[in-house]
């Protein structure tokens, strides 16, 4: 049986020899189908193997390996390989086409190890973002750095490959054209050194709320790479800022108004001037309703005395007296001491600014302990509803420019016609 079977071969051996294309084709097909197979054994059986080896072991990075399969990509190579080798062994195929092939499977190979390094940085870079320091300290551009240095490495070795020149005989002559690849890697070098001042000075972190008006970036960062550093903006667009403008640029980071836990109010109202007056002894009765103010009428009233008793002789005119704004301005500056929005530990100010055509300013200069937008703006909103409230209570008119119904009411107004003199 067996010197059938061997005699049968040698009779298929001799008929393929008469036809030289037909037996090519075929162990070019035999070729295919053992690199097919490897292919099929690599992928299907060990890398599955792998992969439930790797999920035996429970731990946090698990789903990572899962979704990014760097054993995989390097699965490639095995047919790649079987390629390299076999071609030289199909008959009848002229030296410069197998010769061609072999530099074609060699440049894959290469490939495909620059993509497997590009796949397992990118497993290590979600790996390094579970931990907490990867906010103040995100390493993904300087992993896209290392990304294109690899790129071009794999470059040089293909191009080398398919010249038939080593790798540091390229470089010899990529040197002359140093000043050219300056020019043409300027924005990576920028951003390379852009990274280095940021990280060093810690100037800009994920999840920083800054503000960049020269680019309309008003948001959160999301993202820092090595070219470019994304801000999801409140109306839920993204600004992409090139990192070397964060170094030359100016712009604003709210990181310290977190770390404090205080957020600032800063706003004025302005008031009518023609509204400022003293206050009579009747108004001050009044304004002792409001109990806040009973420990600081009772005490200015008692410094106003004594130092009034030095001008008793003298034009009542010397004399000082309680006036409508200022008892309002100590009114509010009690109102937010005892606000329990207001931080006790931080700057508390009710001040005038200089007057103005449109009044006297009046700002409030305080932090609130709550550093969330909405309730922040609530409780700036709430005080402010009040101090509007209560003005008239102390005789205080705010400035208002006149509107339309201003306008109309003069306008209907009964005209009335001067006296004869």
């Amino acid at each position: 049986m067996l010197l059938d079977d061997l005699k049968f071969i040698q009779i298929f051996k001799h008929w393929l020899d008469q036809y030289p294309w037909l037996e090519m084709f075929v162990h070019l097909a035999i070729l295919i189908l053992l690199a097919m197979l490897a292919n099929f054994v690599a992928k299907h059986i060990v890398v599955r193997g792998i992969r439930s080896l790797i999920n035996r072991f429970k731990f946090k990075n698990t789903p990572i390996f899962a979704q990014h399969s760097v054993i995989r990509r390097i699965a490639n190579i095995v047919p790649a390989v079987i390629i390299l080798n076999g071609i030289s062994t199909v008959p009848h195929l002229t030296a410069k086409l197998v010769d061609l092939v072999q530099l074609f499977a060699q440049a894959f190979i290469i490939l495909t190890i620059a993509l497997s390094i590009s796949e397992l940085l990118n497993v290590f870079n979600l790996m390094y973002q579970k931990n907490a320091k990867s906010r103040d300290k995100p390493i993904k551009g300087y992993l896209q750095l290392i990304k294109l240095l690899v790129f071009i490495v794999c470059t040089l070795l293909i191009v080398g490959t398919f010249l038939k020149k080593d790798i540091f005989t390229l470089l010899a002559g990529f040197g002359a054209m140093a000043a050219v690849l300056m020019l043409v890697f300027q924005n990576t070098i920028l951003s390379l050194v852009a990274s280095v001042q940021i990280a060093s000075y810690d100037m800009v972190r994920i999840g920083d709320w800054i503000e960049m008006p020269s680019l309309n970036a008003d948001g959160t960062v999301v993202d820092m790479s090595l070219h470019t550093v994304t801000v999801e903006n409140f109306d839920r667009t993204f600004t992409t800022i090139p990192t070397n403008k964060l170094v030359v640029d100016t712009f604003k980071n709210w990181r310290g108004m977190f770390d404090a836990g205080v957020r600032r109010i800063k706003r004025s109202i302005f008031i009518d001037q023609t509204s400022v007056h003293l206050l009579t002894q009747q108004e001050i009765e009044k304004l002792r309703e409001l109990v806040i103010l009973n420990p600081y009428l009772d005490e200015k009233q008692a410094e106003l005395e004594q130092f009034n008793q030095q001008f008793s002789a003298q034009s009542h005119w010397n004399m000082r007296q309680l006036t409508n704004i200022g008892t309002f301005r100590a009114y509010i500056k009690l109102y937010l001491a005892q606000h329990p929005g207001i931080a006790e530990t931080q700057t508390l100010m009710v001040r005038q600014l200089q007057p103005t055509a449109e009044g006297i300013p009046l700002e409030i200069y305080a932090f609130t302990n709550n550093t969330a937008w909405v309730a922040y703006e609530g409780i700036q909103a709430d005080i402010f509803d009040h101090i509007l409230a209560i003005a008239p209570y102390f005789s205080i008119r705010i400035y208002q420019a006149p509107s339309g119904s201003d306008v109309k009411s003069l306008a209907l107004a009964p005209h009335t016609t001067a006296p004869n003199v």
